[in-house]
């Protein structure tokens, strides 16, 4: 080291020039073992307390689900089984032919997710790198649109699939959800893909490749976090939509796992035991999803779109 450079650095770290000090002195940063402020335990607690929050339904149906209709009179909703009951699975597993509607479900949920994400990805694609005219009205309608309740889509919708014969079918509500997750899709994706790198852009141009080669071997693989993110919520979302699967998948071989809740719920007056065992069923799917997809959800969240 020079001594050039053993005076700047002096001079930023307070030491005399040359000195030890100025050699070895580093930044002070919080040690690990440092005693935690009033405010950090404020915050912690206050995390804990809604982390409880959010667990104590799951926890409420987990109880109850494997309790016994005796024993839920007897002893109330918060008490522990005194014996592990499943009949409650069992019978709803049987009644609503669980399986059919747990494929049915997994099939519409994972079709809308791939589906949705591809479409964004070419439309934000158009509108924040491609710049075509008309791009921010073009956005606002998708915006308008996206906002629109499914309570005012229902009655044109039905009219549209019953007259192309998809009413009843899957596909009926594999459409309406592409055209709706990918509607926010495109809106969140033009944003970003607007202050994708000109540099980037150029320089792939330059070396000869075309929009589509840009797309797949440039923007796709920077925006990849971003697109697993979108992909693992249309999928969540989907799964939990009630009420168009409801209105347009009417048979029982067509319906999703959320729609079997509630119409076994409707005609055959379930106990709340077996009301607590088909919730568990349905939330189950769900929850391993997110598990399993969940180191990417947090990459994808904390990495951004553009690098």
């Amino acid at each position: 080291m020079t001594t050039s450079t053993l005076d700047t650095t002096a001079i930023v770290t307070g030491a005399e020039p040359g000195s030890r000090a100025a050699r070895k002195k580093k930044p002070v940063s919080r040690r690990p073992g440092a005693k935690k402020s009033a405010s950090d335990w404020v915050v912690l607690a206050f995390a804990v307390l809604i982390g409880l929050l959010i667990a104590a339904p799951i926890l409420l149906i987990l109880l109850n689900s494997f309790k016994s209709p005796s024993d839920y009179a007897s002893n109330g909703p918060l008490s522990v089984p005194q014996s592990l009951y499943t009949d409650g699975i069992v019978a709803f597993w049987e009644r609503v032919d669980f399986p059919v509607k747990l494929w049915n479900s997994i099939f519409i949920s994972g079709v809308v997710a791939l589906g949705a994400v591809a479409i964004s990805v070419l439309n934000a694609f158009a509108l924040g790198i491609g710049r075509v005219r008309g791009r921010t009205w073009i956005v606002v309608l998708i915006l308008l649109a996206n906002m629109l309740p499914q309570e005012v889509l229902l009655y044109p919708l039905y009219f549209m699939f019953k007259a192309a014969g998809l009413y009843d079918n899957t596909w009926s509500v594999i459409i309406i959800f592409i055209v709706i997750q990918s509607a926010f899709g495109t809106y969140l994706l033009a944003s970003v893909y607007g202050t994708f790198p000109k540099e980037v852009l150029e320089a792939a141009a330059l070396d000869g490749a075309g929009k589509w080669r840009i797309l797949t071997s440039v923007v796709f693989p920077i925006s990849r976090p971003t697109l697993s993110v979108l992909l693992i919520f249309f999928f969540i979302w989907t799964w939990n939509e009630f009420l168009i699967p409801l209105t347009f998948l009417v048979s029982n071989a067509n319906q999703t796992v959320p729609v079997a809740i509630a119409s076994l719920q409707g005609d055959r007056l379930m106990d709340v035991t077996t009301t607590s065992a088909s919730a568990l069923l349905g939330l189950i799917p769900t929850l391993v999803f997110f598990l399993i997809f969940q180191r990417t959800l947090t990459r994808g969240i904390t990495a951004g779109a553009v690098k």
